[in-house]
């Protein structure tokens, strides 16, 4: 392991940490990804502190750690590493601690408190507010949010959100599936809603128990306890297809189900008696 310490008035604590790492995952909010060659170079304003017994690095105030494209934000950052058997060293955790933030080029992510499994290339983002931030599409939770590098992933747990050009779909759970767009920058292709679903856009409200969305083709698939209200008019089944591109919903009936008929309510307005 190669470490090399700097410090200047006026400029952060840094170090450069040369880990080895046997394994190269895709790009992304991966910090163990990349060539093993790149270093690790960690800045801190209140200085770093290395534990060589427990083998951990310690960064305070105003911390950041920088793998190739990644950096990694937060007022402090706890590196946990372990020996290798042919002598060379690799993360195995990282932590960060208040005001985190991760940023790579196609994505950024914030949180109260960061988490990230090198080894199963899983960030675990917790706060009151966290969010997963692409070109194109924001995920947005209260409790949690999970993002699976490998499965190109997110998970986000408690009034979660997906927003995506003028479109709002909500739930307790929201997984959103990533891929590549034109530009090689990441974008949500596919996201799957569990439980108190939500869905809004500029001319109508649709809720279920449970939702399928296709980026591609705009269509949510809409099941369980399905209500679709727009304009003063409701409609109300057990599975519905909204084209949240054209407007077009549509319900359908569940057959061999007691309450599988479809049910509707429509105000078409009425005209006021004339007085005499």
């Amino acid at each position: 392991m190669m470490m090399r310490f700097f410090h200047k008035p006026g400029f952060a604590l840094g170090m450069f940490i040369s880990f080895m790492s046997t394994t190269v995952f895709a790009q992304g909010l991966n910090f163990g990804n990349g060539d093993s060659d790149v270093p690790i170079e960690v800045y801190a304003d209140d200085g770093i502190e290395w534990q060589q017994d427990s083998l951990t690095f310690l960064a305070r105030g105003n911390a950041r750690a920088i793998r190739g494209e990644v950096t990694v934000f937060g007022d402090e950052l706890h590196a946990f590493y372990r020996k290798l058997p042919d002598g060379g060293t690799e993360i195995w955790r990282l932590d960060a601690i208040r005001n985190v933030r991760i940023v790579t080029p196609g994505e950024t992510a914030y949180g109260d408190r960061g988490v990230y499994d090198v080894d199963n290339a899983i960030l675990v983002l917790t706060g009151k507010k966290v969010r997963l931030v692409t070109a194109t599409d924001e995920v947005i939770a209260n409790e949690q949010l999970e993002y699976w590098e490998r499965k190109q992933m997110a998970v986000a747990r408690g009034h979660a959100q997906v927003l995506s050009d003028k479109k709002n779909l909500r739930a307790d759970v929201i997984v959103a599936y990533f891929k590549k767009n034109k530009a090689g920058k990441s974008a949500i292709h596919r996201v799957e809603a569990f439980d108190n679903v939500q869905i809004d856009t500029d001319k109508e409200k649709a809720t279920s128990e449970r939702g399928v969305y296709s980026v591609k083709t705009g269509i949510a698939i809409l099941t369980g306890s399905v209500k679709i209200a727009r304009e003063g008019n409701h409609l109300d089944g057990c599975k519905a297809e909204v084209n949240m591109n054209t407007g077009i919903s549509k319900m359908f009936s569940c057959a061999g189900q007691n309450d599988g008929q479809v049910g509707g309510v429509f105000n078409l307005g009425s005209k006021k008696p004339k007085q005499n």
